[in-house]
C-alpha cells in the first residue's frame, strides 16, 4: 500500500484505482499468457504421444555417433 501511494504521489499515475487497474491487466496478460504456454504444452506432449514409441536414448545416441564419424570421414 505504501509503494502504491508513493507511485501516485510521485507522478506516474493519476490515482491509487490506476495503479490498481494496469496491475490487473497485467496479471490477466500474464495469466493468459501461462495459460496458452500450458495449453501449447500439452499440445505438444499429446502429439508426441501419439506419434510412436519412444526409442531408447542409448540407441539414438549410438545412431548419431555412427553418423557424425561417417560424415567426418
Amino acid at each position: 500500500a505504501e509503494t502504491l501511494r508513493r507511485t501516485v504521489a510521485g507522478g506516474e499515475y493519476a490515482s491509487a484505482s490506476e495503479v490498481v487497474r494496469e496491475a490487473l491487466r497485467d496479471w490477466t496478460r500474464s495469466r493468459d499468457a501461462e495459460r496458452r504456454d500450458l495449453e501449447a504444452l500439452r499440445e505438444a506432449i499429446r502429439v508426441g504421444l501419439e506419434s510412436g514409441p519412444g526409442l531408447p536414448a542409448d540407441e539414438v545416441f549410438a545412431e548419431l555417433r555412427a553418423r557424425y564419424a561417417a560424415a567426418k570421414t
